[in-house]
C-alpha cells in the first residue's frame, strides 16, 4: 500500500497549539493504511504519493461526541411554545419533549430511521466530522431502543464515518411506567442493555439525571450492570437543576458528564479526580434560552478537559453544525479558540474513550483529518454560517 505525504500545510496537532510551517519548509504528515506514520518538517517523499495542501489549515477531523441524530417525528411546535413562554419542563410534563419523540420513533423501522437520519448525518460530515456518537433514548422500550441502535450501526455502514453507539434507555419514563421508575430501570434499561450488549450494539451507557427524569439512586443499578458488562458510562447531568448526577457518575469513572450548567466547583473536582470530560452543549443552552452558564472557570482551575458537541436532537438542540457549536462555545460560554478546537477534536475523542484512536494528528492514530480553506483556527470559530471545508480525510482517504 502506497504511503501518502501531506505537505505544505498549517498543521494543528491538537496538542493545544498550532504548529506553523517554518519559512524554510512545511510541516508534513505521512499516512499509510489509514494511520498516521509520522508528523514533522521535511519528511522524505521518496516513493510516496504527494498531496500539496496549498498552505491550508490541516486539523484533526471533528468528533461530535454527543448526538441524538436517530429519531422520528418533528418537534418544531415546541419551539413555538417556548417562544410563547412555556418552559421545557412544563412541555415535557404535558407529554411533549422526549415522550413526543418516543411516540414517533416507536412507529418506525430500522430502515425508516436510517432514511430519516441520513440527512442529519450528512450535514455533520459536510463540515468534516469523521466520528459521531449516536444515542438511543427515544424508544423507551426494549424493542424500540434496540431498533434505534441498529439504525445507528447502519449509518456507519451507509457512510464513511466512525459511529459510536450509546445506550440511553434511561432518558425519560414512558407512560406505561408512570410512577414506577425502578421497575422501568430493571425491566427496560437493564434488560435492554443486556440484549444490546449481547448483539454488539452498545459502546457506552448514558442516562438523564434530572428532576424530570431519574435520580442517582434510581440509576445506580443500571450503572452497576454497565460496570459488570465492562461498558463505560456517561451522564446528562446538572442541566436544569443540580441533581447530583455528576458526582454520582464520577464515582463510576464516567467518560463524560454532559450539559453541566448547574455544576459546582465540587463537581469539577470530582470530575478531575475521575478523569471525566465535561461535554458542553451550547446548542441546548441557546435553544432553551438558559441563563445559568456552566462553570467553565471551575473546570479550567481543576484541569477538567472540556469538549463541545452539537447535541443534535429533535427538540432542545436541533443543531447539525459542529462549526456553529464552536462559535457558540466561544460566544456563549467564553471558551478560547484553542479550547473550542480541542473541544471538538482531542477532548471530544477522550469523551468517547477514543483518545488513542482519533482526535489528534499523531503517529499511530487514525488518519482522520480535515483540510480547511483557512489559515488559522480562529477563522473556523469566528465565522457564522460559513463552511470553509476543502477536504474531509477519513482513515487517510479524501471522502465525500
Amino acid at each position: 500500500m502506497t504511503a501518502t505525504l501531506w505537505t505544505n500545510a498549517r498543521v494543528v496537532t491538537a496538542d493545544g497549539s498550532i504548529d506553523r510551517a517554518p519559512q524554510a519548509g512545511a510541516l508534513d504528515v505521512l499516512t499509510e493504511g489509514g494511520r498516521i506514520l509520522a508528523v514533522g518538517p521535511g519528511l522524505a517523499g521518496d516513493g510516496h504519493r504527494i498531496v500539496d495542501c496549498g498552505g491550508r489549515l490541516l486539523t484533526p477531523a471533528p468528533v461530535d461526541c454527543h448526538t441524538h441524530i436517530v429519531f422520528g417525528g418533528d418537534r418544531a411546535n415546541e419551539f413555538e411554545m417556548r417562544l410563547d413562554g412555556v418552559p421545557y419542563t412544563q412541555i415535557a410534563q404535558a407529554g411533549g419533549g422526549i415522550k413526543a419523540s418516543m411516540r414517533a420513533t416507536r412507529a418506525m423501522s430500522v430502515e425508516a430511521l436510517v432514511t430519516a437520519s441520513l440527512p442529519r448525518l450528512d450535514h455533520l460530515l459536510a463540515e468534516g466530522v469523521c466520528t459521531v456518537e449516536v444515542k438511543s433514548g427515544y424508544g423507551l422500550s426494549v424493542a424500540s431502543e434496540l431498533t434505534m441502535l441498529r439504525a445507528a450501526r447502519a449509518l456507519g455502514h451507509a457512510r464513511r464515518v466512525r459511529v459510536c453507539t450509546t445506550w440511553l434507555a434511561a432518558h425519560a419514563l414512558p407512560p406505561e411506567y408512570d410512577g414506577r421508575p425502578e421497575a422501568y430501570i430493571a425491566e427496560v434499561a437493564i434488560a435492554g442493555l443486556e440484549a444490546a450488549h449481547a448483539e454488539g450494539l452498545v459502546d457506552a451507557v448514558d442516562s438523564f439525571c434530572e428532576g424530570i427524569a431519574f435520580t442517582p439512586a434510581q440509576l445506580a443499578p443500571l450503572y452497576d450492570r454497565a460496570r459488570a458488562l465492562g461498558l463505560p458510562v456517561k451522564i446528562h447531568s446538572e442541566q436544569l437543576s443540580h441533581s447530583g448526577g455528576t458526582a454520582f457518575a464520577a464515582r463510576y469513572g464516567a467518560l463524560s458528564a454532559d450539559h453541566l450548567e448547574h455544576a459546582t466547583e465540587a463537581d469539577a473536582q470530582a470530575m478531575a479526580a475521575s478523569g471525566t470530560v465535561a461535554v458542553l452543549l451550547p446548542g441546548a443552552f441557546y435553544a432553551l434560552r438558559e441563563t445559568v452558564l456552566p462553570p467553565v472557570a471551575a473546570f479550567r482551575a481543576a484541569g477538567v478537559p472540556m469538549a463541545l458537541a452539537t447535541d443534535c436532537n429533535p427538540g432542545t438542540s436541533p443543531l447539525t453544525s459542529i462549526l456553529l457549536a464552536m462559535n457558540m462555545g466561544a460566544t456563549l460560554f467564553r471558551l478560547t479558540v484553542a479550547e473550542c478546537l480541542l473541544g471538538i477534536t482531542a477532548h471530544a475523542a477522550r469523551a468517547l474513550g477514543l483518545q488513542e484512536v482519533t482526535g489528534r494528528i499523531a503517529p499511530g492514530l487514525a488518519a482522520d483529518m480535515v483540510l480547511w480553506n483557512a489559515e488559522t483556527p480562529a477563522q473556523l470559530v469566528a465565522r457564522i454560517g460559513f463552511n470553509p471545508l476543502h477536504a474531509r480525510i477519513f482513515q487517510g482517504e479524501v471522502v465525500a
